[in-house]
């Protein structure tokens, strides 16, 4: 996949081991984030995604775990047709101030294929045994 650095200070993504399914998104600047507080932290980076594909941006589990920061719109998706700074918005859920350092770990992308779907408009739809029931409704 190609990607263009916007300064020289951008690190190139990498995974981390040969059976990772996400490559390593890295932080361009220092950022303080408070509780409760949410941030978009840049990558210095562009990328363009063949088409057919998507970027999805995930949290870190260790940050999850350890510090309660996530990825706020998880999983984000970055569209092969945008070509813009790859950003994170990260939220700090836990209790104490979260501060990204330039070069820190912030998230992982996983490249994906999409598929697009035709559009049509009935008058019903087929039923199912589940019907409408949603939002718990299978838990019993």
């Amino acid at each position: 996949m190609k990607i263009e650095q916007l300064n020289n200070g951008a690190a190139t993504p990498q995974y981390a081991t040969e059976g990772s399914a996400g490559f390593d998104l890295i932080a361009n600047a220092n950022y303080d984030i408070r509780p409760l507080e949410r941030q978009l932290v840049t990558t210095g980076l562009c990328v363009a995604i063949p088409q057919g594909y998507e970027m999805q941006i995930r949290p870190r589990s260790g940050l999850a775990l350890k510090h309660g920061v996530t990825v706020l719109n998880a999983p984000a998706t970055i569209d092969s047709d945008y070509r813009g700074e790859i950003g994170v918005i990260l939220m700090n859920l836990g209790e104490k101030l979260f501060s990204v350092k330039k070069g820190d770990r912030i998230a992982q992308g996983v490249i994906a294929p999409v598929m697009q779907a035709d559009f049509t408009l009935v008058d019903n739809l087929t039923e199912t045994s589940r019907g409408n029931g949603g939002f718990g409704s299978t838990g019993g």
